[in-house]
């Protein structure tokens, strides 16, 4: 009996405080800026074609309507590898550590990807909101956006963002606020 009761006291402390501290979180704290979601190919309103080359992208300013979704055919016509990454400075942020540990643990090169490696490590990159491409790879991302106005689109390949390979979008029609 004194066991239930005190496992039952435990139970009920954990819960109390679990929901205490969602209670006391400020809302939005710990999520991600809403930049919008992957995009249904069946709905795509505007195709746009992105070249990379070193430390730029071509074109570097992208305007778009808020709500629409875009296919983004991609092409790295540089000679290193490059990034394709659609996210906000935070969120950049948080993802240049991961791309220095790929390096670090030799899962990519200046110019070559190991796949094979990326796979064995769990490192396998492959987010909807980014492409990774070897010189001369093309790809493609579906995103259709909401209208955040801090997205755009960087590389993240170390050293390559600090360079200045970033891109902005330019939100026509309905004035984004934020």
């Amino acid at each position: 009996m004194q066991y239930k009761t005190t496992l039952s006291t435990a139970l009920a402390a954990c819960a109390l405080a679990v929901s205490s501290s969602f209670a006391l979180a400020s809302p939005g704290h710990g999520e991600k800026p809403d930049i919008g979601q992957a995009g249904d190919v069946s709905k795509i309103d505007q195709v746009i074609e992105v070249g990379m080359t070193e430390m730029a992208f071509d074109p570097e300013e992208i305007e778009i309507e808020k709500g629409t979704t875009v296919k983004f055919i991609v092409t790295n016509d540089g000679r290193a590898v490059h990034e394709f990454n659609l996210g906000t400075e935070s969120m950049w942020d948080d993802h240049r550590g991961e791309m220095r540990e790929m390096m670090k643990k030799g899962l990519m090169t200046m110019r070559k990807l190991r796949h094979d490696k990326m796979m064995e490590a769990g490192m396998m990159h492959d987010d909807a909101n980014s492409v990774l491409l070897e010189p001369g790879e093309t790809a493609e991302i579906i995103w259709t956006f909401s209208g955040e106005e801090e997205v755009g689109f960087a590389c993240n390949v170390p050293g390559h963002r600090e360079a200045g390979m970033v891109g902005s979008f330019k939100f026509g029609g309905e004035e984004v606020s934020g």
